[in-house]
């Protein structure tokens, strides 16, 4: 390891990003990606490390590196595909083959035009929505359009009565069948430029229709439904947010500097705010009710500082209630983070005028009267103020409420994370709600010996009759249960 690598390692900061290793004459040889970039590149140049060939002989080839950090993991990836297309490095050889992310492409000069999986985005007129690092995502959003407004989804470039003839789209109704008549060429070029609006984001009432039936069915019981609705929701955002533009790391910067000046300027402060905290909170109708405090450092996000929290207090679906605890246990007397994390210069609440109240009751009942607090409510993207000020709707370019954007789907994306893990873990602790002989007390009895149900697994009958005062025949019944399960998800 050079002199040269040992002072670049000490720059590198615990954050997503990418990396670009360059050999004496430097060439870059070798592109990479981390959600830590510390920890990777650092285990390139651990002495005593174990490295296969290939890296062995990257690793020995390396004089000098750089790096960039960005926003999240779905950024790095499409930052890492990006650098490796532009500099084909000779150590890359796993993405020599040219592989693509998808997008969704629309030619609205078609006779009846569709929307198509794309890989290759080229400048020929058509629109093109993405590329984005999830696949899932992609072809989520394409179905959903498709059976919102009607869109085709077949192949050919004029459908006609064969087409209709080996199709079940306009059978179960998710397509308009112009290939039949049903539908003018108007209306139906009408409906297609209205998803293709959607895909802009510029549509939020349609995801509010998709979250009020999200609602609906649970309040009828069906909540595998709700679940499948809530993922459906998250998938549309994910994909119809910021068109998934990339910026270098320095433009970013800059456009977040111009943004707090805008925001400052527009809700009355004094500076532009060096810290922002922004809280989310998330349930699934009253179940594993959690919530998420991220935080930007001169408008870009710093996880360094982000927080989950479990909300503790009570039980069922409370917004407000919610941030109310999490306003105390971030800023009470007996908070752990008061010295760990930087104090707030700006707070803001996803949600309306009850979730705002709710942070500034607690505020006001610990003594905090300079800690600026709004609310940031989804349907419109408003700013939320309680002292009388009217809401505040900040312009769709500007650049001020990017920066409120962007800390708020930070936070909306870092609380759905954490609400998922918890129902999965959830669900396979539920396993051993079904064995006989295991009652609740002996549940956590042996969830508080081997800490999780993977922890059961690789223990032996003797240690889990022991731990949960069971016989043998009981504890080999658990031990079937709980590999059943680990064994599902390993595969």
């Amino acid at each position: 390891m050079t002199d040269l690598i040992r002072e670049r390692l000490k720059a590198v900061p615990n954050r997503p990003g990418c990396y670009l290793m360059r050999d004496r004459r430097g060439v870059i040889i070798y592109v990479g990606k981390a959600k830590n970039l510390r920890r990777r590149v650092s285990s390139y140049f651990r002495p005593g490390a174990k490295h296969p060939p290939k890296v062995r002989s990257m690793v020995d080839t390396v004089y000098d590196f750089e790096f960039m950090t960005v926003k999240n993991e779905a950024e790095s990836l499409l930052t890492e595909a990006s650098l490796i297309k532009r500099h084909k490095p000779h150590f890359n050889i796993l993405m020599r083959d040219d592989k693509r992310y998808l997008a969704l492409r629309a030619d609205q000069a078609e006779e009846w035009p569709r929307f198509r999986c794309v890989r290759i985005v080229r400048d020929d007129g058509a629109r093109h929505f993405g590329p984005f690092p999830s696949s899932p995502v992609v072809r989520a959003a394409k179905d959903f359009v498709e059976r919102r407004w009607g869109i085709r989804g077949c192949e050919d470039i004029v459908p006609c009565e064969e087409t209709h003839r080996h199709c079940h789209a306009d059978v179960i109704r998710t397509c308009s069948a112009p290939c039949m008549g049903r539908i003018s060429h108007e209306e139906y070029k009408a409906r297609f430029e209205e998803a293709c609006q959607f895909l802009d984001g510029k549509r939020p009432d349609v995801l509010a229709e998709v979250e009020r039936e999200m609602r609906e069915a649970a309040a009828k019981g069906d909540f595998e439904k709700a679940a499948r609705l809530r993922d459906t929701v998250f998938a549309l955002r994910e994909m119809t947010k910021s068109h998934f533009v990339r910026k270098t790391p320095e433009m970013r910067a800059e456009d977040a500097k111009r943004g707090l000046e805008e925001l400052a300027k527009a809700i009355g402060l004094p500076n532009p705010p060096h810290i922002i905290e922004c809280v989310d909170i998330s349930n699934l109708f009253g179940t594993h009710n959690v919530a998420s405090l991220v935080v930007a450092r001169d408008g870009l996000p710093d996880g360094r500082y982000y927080r989950h929290f479990r909300i503790k207090s009570f039980k069922g679906a409370d917004d407000p209630r919610a941030m109310a605890e999490v306003v105390r246990r971030r800023y009470g007397p007996d908070s752990t983070l008061l010295g760990t994390s930087p104090r707030a210069d700006l707070y803001i609440c996803d949600g309306g005028i009850t979730q705002l109240r709710a942070a500034r009751e607690v505020f006001a009942e610990l003594g905090i009267t300079d800690i600026p607090t709004i609310g940031l409510a989804e349907r419109q993207e408003e700013l939320v103020f309680d002292d009388g000020r009217p809401n505040l709707l900040l312009p769709r370019d500007s650049e001020a409420l990017f920066v409120c954007t962007r800390l708020r789907d930070e936070a909306h994306r870092f609380a759905i994370t954490y609400h998922r893990n918890l129902r999965e873990k959830a669900i396979r602790e539920s396993v051993l709600d079904e064995i006989p002989g295991i009652g609740e007390a002996k549940k956590v009895k042996l969830l508080k010996t081997f800490k999780s149900v993977y922890g059961i697994a690789r223990a032996s009958a003797e240690e889990v009759a022991s731990a949960a005062g069971v016989n043998a025949t009981v504890a080999e019944a658990v031990l079937k249960a709980v590999m059943a399960v680990t064994h599902k998800e390993a595969k």
